[in-house]
């Protein structure tokens, strides 16, 4: 396991962040082989959603992004690449997992990208790569931690690290 904290002074880096995530853990994904899960923690409105955005955008898509939290996941399909961007905020029920299909989302590659996991209750894999948002006085505080021995923390950061 392997940590590192960023500062993202705005939106612009909180962007850059979710990019060199989605052009570090993409390729890693398929040449696993498997789903990786990014839990995403923060406060409501700490960037998570914009982190995704940066995230989506590195990989191609040029739509709008928007919040899964009354649909519960949000769907992407890029040229080689399947997302799914979950938030578990409104989750009643860990059960309600069974409903949706979770298991399907995590049987191929693809990126994971999970808010509120712990509304899961275990019903989920443990994430890959945790990235947790916290506000301070100028921006934000990202602590990027991965659980994945092919990539240290720093190198999932690119450039920012």
């Amino acid at each position: 396991m392997s940590e590192v904290t960023l500062i993202l002074e705005n939106e612009a880096k909180t962007l850059a962040l979710g990019a060199a995530l989605g052009k570090s853990l993409s390729p890693l994904c398929l040449k696993l082989g498997r789903a990786l899960l990014i839990e995403l923690r923060g406060e409501l409105g700490a960037g998570k959603t914009t982190l995704a955005r940066g995230l989506l955008r590195a990989l191609g898509y040029a739509q709008a992004v928007k919040s899964p939290t009354y649909a519960l996941v949000e769907p992407y399909e890029l040229s080689g690449h399947e997302i799914y961007h979950f938030d578990l905020y409104r989750l009643r029920d860990p059960d309600e997992l069974e409903y949706l299909g979770v298991r399907d989302y995590f049987a191929r590659p693809a990126l994971c990208l999970v808010e509120w996991l712990e509304q899961a209750q275990g019903r989920l894999p443990p994430p890959d790569v945790v990235v947790a948002l916290s506000y301070i006085t100028s921006g934000r505080e990202a602590m990027v931690q991965s659980l994945l021995p092919e990539l240290p923390a720093a190198t999932c950061c690119g450039e920012l690290a």
